[in-house]
């Protein structure tokens, strides 16, 4: 069993928020792998399917970013998963927009639902950074993450979305490098992604 958490907050008003694009890349898996339907569970909403025949669960918690690691840590306790087999979907000032890292532990770089998982479950989980950008100056980063997504912004946020629910499978296979990989090139051929990169291997 595996544990796929999306950060962002609930509600109308923050759906289009940069600081949700970890709850719709998980929405965008759940509709991959037709994974439905979503339940009201751990102070937020789950669902449980099976990826490249591993079981999951998605959850998008309701407790508001800067408190995600209390549903976090409900939903790991319940299904008995260490913070290994938790993958956390959240978006990355310090990457580029559009860009896609996964790594294990390290630090929050200030992410309030990064510091609330690391208080409740420890801080070796997996995180898969969605890059966002950065506004340039440190006292514009709540604003800017709080703000939805440009009109010229969505086109590369939804194909992101798309690419990285079509490339679950590798994540869930522990293949980070090549999910990494096929996600960039996915985008290059898309028109999003010039940038070289060298290519991942497992």
């Amino acid at each position: 069993m595996l544990l796929l958490v999306g950060l962002g907050n609930p509600g109308s008003r923050y759906v289009n928020n940069r600081h949700n694009v970890g709850f719709m890349a998980v929405q965008a898996i759940a509709r991959r792998h037709n994974i439905s339907p979503w339940r009201r569970k751990f102070q937020g909403v789950a669902v449980e399917g099976t990826i490249a025949g591993e079981r999951v669960t998605l959850l998008l918690p309701g407790t508001y970013m800067n408190e995600s690691g209390r549903a976090v840590q409900e939903a790991a306790r319940f299904y008995k998963v260490e913070p290994g087999q938790i993958l956390v979907f959240h978006d990355e000032l310090e990457l580029k927009p559009g860009k896609v890292r996964v790594k294990t532990g390290g630090g929050n770089a200030g992410h309030n639902g990064l510091r609330s998982l690391s208080a409740h479950v420890g801080n070796d989980y997996k995180r898969v950074r969605i890059g966002i950008g950065h506004p340039g100056d440190k006292k514009l980063v709540e604003h800017y993450v709080l703000q939805d997504f440009a009109k010229d912004e969505c086109p590369w946020v939804e194909t992101l979305c798309e690419v990285i629910a079509d490339n679950a499978g590798l994540l869930v296979e522990g293949r980070d490098a090549s999910f990494q990989n096929k996600v960039h090139l996915a985008m290059q051929a898309k028109g999003f992604d010039d940038d070289k990169e060298p290519s991942g291997s497992d």
